[in-house]
């Protein structure tokens, strides 16, 4: 059921937010002490000012009201996605290349071939090649890892290792 809300307000927020010149990086909607809050993390180039959140909060806001995707009460929350963006996309992939991160995957993989099977990897990313997400990693024995999109549970940027 949550996923389906997720999908309604995606496809409602995202021309909203596409009109504003904003990305949607990530959107959840948790059920908290107080009733339940709905996030939106938004990005542009150059970052995000609390005057961005405003707008969106307020366009948006309106939107969600209209079509009202959530029938219980909720509180509306707009913010960067952080220090420790998210990456989804293989586009988050490409921007960010040159910048560390930290991946996880659903499985044990050894995309590196070094016979030693795990599933986090940390290291600089060097995009895209094909379906797979390029990683320079940065352990004892270096190496670049291969990970196949599909096969990645999360990943964010990491402020430091």
């Amino acid at each position: 059921m949550q996923t389906d809300q997720l999908t309604i307000i995606n496809r409602l927020v995202t021309p909203i937010l596409d009109d504003l010149g904003f990305e949607l990086v990530d959107l959840e909607l948790k059920r908290e002490n107080k009733g339940s809050a709905l996030r939106l993390f938004i990005d542009k180039p150059g970052g995000i000012t609390l005057d961005d959140c405003v707008s969106v909060s307020r366009e948006v806001g309106a939107v969600l009201e209209i079509e009202d995707p959530i029938k219980a009460a909720y509180r509306l929350e707009v913010s960067s996605p952080g220090l420790d963006r998210p990456l989804k996309k293989a586009t988050d992939f490409e921007r960010f290349s040159g910048q560390k991160a930290k991946i996880k995957t659903f499985e044990l993989l050894d995309p590196d071939q070094r016979g030693h099977t795990r599933k986090t990897f940390v290291g600089v990313l060097l995009g895209m090649e094909g379906d797979l997400v390029r990683l320079e990693l940065n352990d004892k024995q270096g190496g670049i890892a291969a990970i196949p999109l599909v096969e990645i549970a999360k990943a964010n940027l990491e402020d430091d290792f």
